[in-house]
C-alpha cells in the first residue's frame, strides 16, 4: 500500500525531478511567468494643459514639454520607472538604448 509522501520527501522528488530534466529551481520558477504580458512605455516628456487649451489643439500646433531637447526617456514597465534611455534608429526605425537602469531597491523607493 502507498503511504503518504512527507513534505520534505515530496520535494526531496520534486528536486530530483528538476534534476533530471534539467532544470534548477529558479529556471521553475521563472518558467512560469516568461509568457505574462506586461506594458511597456517610453514618456519622452509631459505636461499639465486646461482642456480649454487642449481643445485648441489642431494639426501642426506644438505643445512644449516639461523636458528639454536632448534629455533623457523614461523607460516604464507596467507604470514603474525601470529605467532611462535614448532614442536611436535601427535600419529606419526607432528604437530606444538604455543608457541607465534603476536599481530593484530605487524602484521600491519610489513605490512609497
Amino acid at each position: 500500500m502507498n503511504q503518504p509522501l512527507s513534505e520534505e520527501a515530496s520535494a526531496a522528488q520534486f528536486e530530483a525531478l528538476q534534476a533530471e530534466q534539467g532544470h534548477s529551481d529558479n529556471d521553475m520558477s521563472l518558467d512560469v511567468i516568461l509568457d505574462v504580458p506586461v506594458v511597456l512605455s517610453l514618456e519622452v516628456g509631459r505636461i499639465r494643459i486646461p482642456i480649454r487649451n487642449l481643445l485648441q489643439l489642431n494639426q501642426g500646433s506644438v505643445v512644449e514639454l516639461e523636458r528639454g531637447a536632448g534629455e533623457p526617456l523614461d523607460v516604464f514597465v507596467n507604470g514603474t520607472l525601470i529605467a532611462h534611455g535614448e532614442v536611436v534608429t535601427v535600419n529606419d526605425r526607432f528604437g530606444v538604448r538604455l543608457t541607465d537602469v534603476v536599481s530593484p531597491s530605487e524602484r521600491i523607493r519610489r513605490l512609497r
